[in-house]
């Protein structure tokens, strides 16, 4: 049986994280400059509370999978609430309970921070994901709309 572990990002971890974020933005078909990358891995590390948080998945001491998260203010809930802006196992690791143990792992923080909501996005295309994230979400009736550029 493979050791999985969750864990906090650390600086040294920036070559793993980027290739790991690089396979979930290609999976989004973005691309991003280098400079994104630089400027949010600091973001990742600086420990802003309401800042992103990043989570690295490690199977058997590998780094295969991320997790990118943040707290923010919200009207309807004076807690705040969570959002869970990025997830990625690569695709070795898909099917070993990655992605579940990375979301249950921002369960997590978000009940220790006194947050207990927290939500996400992702495409209807992406239905292997979807299979995971209807066992353990509710999916909502929401549409999303964006300003356009």
């Amino acid at each position: 049986m493979a050791d999985l572990r969750i864990r906090p990002l650390t600086g040294d971890d920036r070559a793993d994280w980027g290739v790991l974020w690089q396979g979930y933005l290609a999976f989004y078909e973005t691309e991003l400059p280098q400079a994104v990358y630089d400027t949010t891995f600091a973001c990742l590390l600086d420990g802003t509370p309401d800042g992103p948080q990043g989570l690295l998945a490690d199977l058997d001491g590998r780094p295969v999978g991320l997790v990118h998260y943040l707290f923010h203010a919200h009207c309807w809930r004076p807690e705040g609430i969570c959002y869970l802006q990025d997830l990625y196992a690569a695709p070795a690791a898909r099917g070993l309970g990655v992605g579940r143990a990375l979301i249950e792992a921002v369960y997590a923080a978000a009940d220790a921070r006194g947050v207990p909501g927290v939500y996400w996005l992702t495409q209807d295309f992406n239905t292997t994901a979807r299979q995971l994230y209807n066992r353990i979400g509710v999916a909502t009736p929401f549409i999303r709309y964006v300003r356009p550029s």
